[in-house]
């Protein structure tokens, strides 16, 4: 369903872009190197995320800490939605956080 693909991409870009610091820097990578998936990395630099909330963060309404919460935007979904699109699809999405930079990675069947 790409209207839904589309949603879950934009969805990790509109997080990079709400919790990258001003001066901070988003990139975003396609793979397609593995005949049989298909990766999309998105990163940005900002502030580490701590391991044990990582496996939250595609919970609904789970934010990770205080500071990461935007007033007024997002209602803590997107990355549930996400990760519903990325199953529903075959795929998975994970995150990494790691000395201020944090990358989730969608991964698709072929």
């Amino acid at each position: 369903d790409r209207l839904m693909l589309r949603r879950a991409i934009n969805n990790l870009l509109s997080n990079a872009v709400r919790h990258t610091p001003e001066g901070g820097q988003i990139r975003a990578i396609a793979d397609d190197s593995d005949v049989a998936s298909i990766t999309l990395s998105v990163e940005n630099t900002g502030e580490t995320i701590a391991p044990e909330q990582l496996p939250r963060l595609f919970d609904r309404f789970y934010r990770a800490s205080a500071s990461r919460q935007s007033t007024g935007e997002g209602a803590g979904l997107g990355l549930a939605i996400t990760r519903s699109i990325a199953h529903a699809h075959g795929g998975e999405v994970f995150a990494h956080s790691d000395k201020g930079l944090t990358r989730f990675v969608l991964t698709l069947p072929a």
